[in-house]
């Protein structure tokens, strides 16, 4: 309970930030985004080895930008999530990861693309999913967050945005534990609106 009580605590002092402490704008964001699970490491996603289960996520988000690079079109940002799962399970999830935004392809000019990546976060489960499990039935409540994410939005539009998210809980290669399970993995899409 102290940790679930601390995460709240990080979280809240995370988003409170004056973004002008790191920053000249202050981008703050709110979406959605629902996914399903599927049985692979993220990689085995582009490989075409992930098989689907009747595991589901659905989700808030927030984020707020932090800071600016003055020379790249890179930004970092602070993610935070709650989210519902259902179907093998019913559990509920919330994390916080900071999250990199790199916001120039070349075709910029014809439909915005972003690249989010957060390679490490913090991500809390009220139960451990069976998914989670290792082969002695043990699981963890607390794992790494990771996340990558596509987003796109009209030139002119920018505000509003629909994204593509691999949503990845797991050890760190055993790292934080060595239950011996990978973890949850969803493909998840959703929609964003900045203010």
């Amino acid at each position: 309970m102290y940790l679930q009580q601390l995460f709240f605590i990080l979280l809240s002092v995370s988003l409170l930030i004056p973004a002008n402490a790191f920053c000249d704008d202050s981008d703050w964001s709110i979406g959605g985004y629902g996914g399903q699970y599927y049985d692979s490491e993220p990689a085995g996603l582009t490989q075409g080895k992930a098989n689907y289960l009747s595991q589901y996520l659905v989700a808030l988000t927030a984020s707020r930008t932090i800071w600016h690079s003055e020379s790249l079109p890179l930004s970092l940002e602070i993610d935070g999530m709650i989210g519902y799962q259902f179907g093998l399970a019913s559990l509920e999830e919330i994390a916080i990861a900071p999250v990199f935004r790199w916001s120039s392809f070349p075709w910029k000019e014809i439909l915005q693309t972003d690249l989010r990546v957060g390679p490490l976060g913090v991500s809390y489960t009220t139960d451990v999913s069976p998914l989670e499990r290792g082969t002695n039935g043990s699981g963890s409540h607390f794992l790494n967050l990771f996340l990558i994410e596509l987003d796109f939005s009209l030139p002119r539009m920018k505000a509003e945005e629909v994204f593509v998210r691999l949503h990845h809980r797991c050890t760190i290669y055993d790292l934080l534990n060595n239950y011996g399970a990978n973890g949850e993995d969803f493909l998840a899409f959703g929609y964003r609106h900045h203010f």
